[in-house]
């Protein structure tokens, strides 16, 4: 008996990315935010306090889900080396010439030696118009699972509207996050296709690096 294969957009769930916003095939509207880091064992304890109470404050004043992630890859040193390979043949100086090779044959055995990871934090910020009826939840966690929606109908003339109030709700999120030391900044059209084409295609990334 054959068996029919499926595309595999139709286990994306992604509908649409506009005006640096994901449009989901449930119809919900999610902007994504970048977040800086901050490195925590640094502070001293009363700063340490007092970034855990404004985090906690923030969390408790939110009406409305949010979902945090972290990206995590293996460090591409390849436009590094690419640098130092440009400095070494710029190098009019033999002695540092030598030092320069050497020193691009040491980053390259470390980072093969060793196991570095680039991580990359994010906050997505959803909006669930009410005429879909549809709860607030995360979407990464359901990557690779179907979606079906109640209405294949797109936000339509409605959609600046609710992009309106899931940019509030996203200000709401930044200023939360800012009082606890995280600066964050949304990504855009182009950015979000970027991060998603890599979540969706990690051997790439990996060809890319080698």
């Amino acid at each position: 008996m054959a068996i029919a294969s499926k595309a595999t957009q139709e286990f994306i769930p992604i509908k649409e990315i506009r005006d640096g916003v994901v449009i989901l095939k449930d119809n919900s509207l999610h902007i994504i935010l970048m977040a800086s880091t901050l490195n925590f064992a640094l502070k001293s304890e009363d700063e340490q306090t007092a970034i855990l109470m404004q985090y906690q404050n923030f969390l408790n004043s939110l009406d409305f889900s949010v979902q945090f992630f972290v990206e995590s890859r293996k460090l591409n040193i390849g436009p590094y080396i690419a640098t130092l390979k440009n400095a070494e043949e710029e190098q009019a100086n033999e002695l540092l010439k030598i030092q320069t090779r050497e020193y691009i044959e040491f980053v390259k055995n470390f980072v093969k030696s060793t196991n570095i990871v680039a991580k990359t934090f994010y906050v997505t910020v959803a909006y669930n118009p009410s005429v879909f009826g549809i709860n607030n939840k995360g979407f990464l966690g359901d990557i690779g699972k179907k979606f079906t929606s109640k209405s294949d109908s797109a936000p339509g003339e409605r959609f600046e509207e609710h992009v309106l109030q899931l940019q509030q709700r996203a200000s709401v999120v930044q200023q939360g996050l800012a009082g606890a030391g995280v600066r964050t900044v949304a990504l855009n059209t182009e950015e979000l296709i970027e991060l998603f084409y890599k979540l969706f295609n990690p051997g790439e990334l990996e060809k890319e690096i080698k």
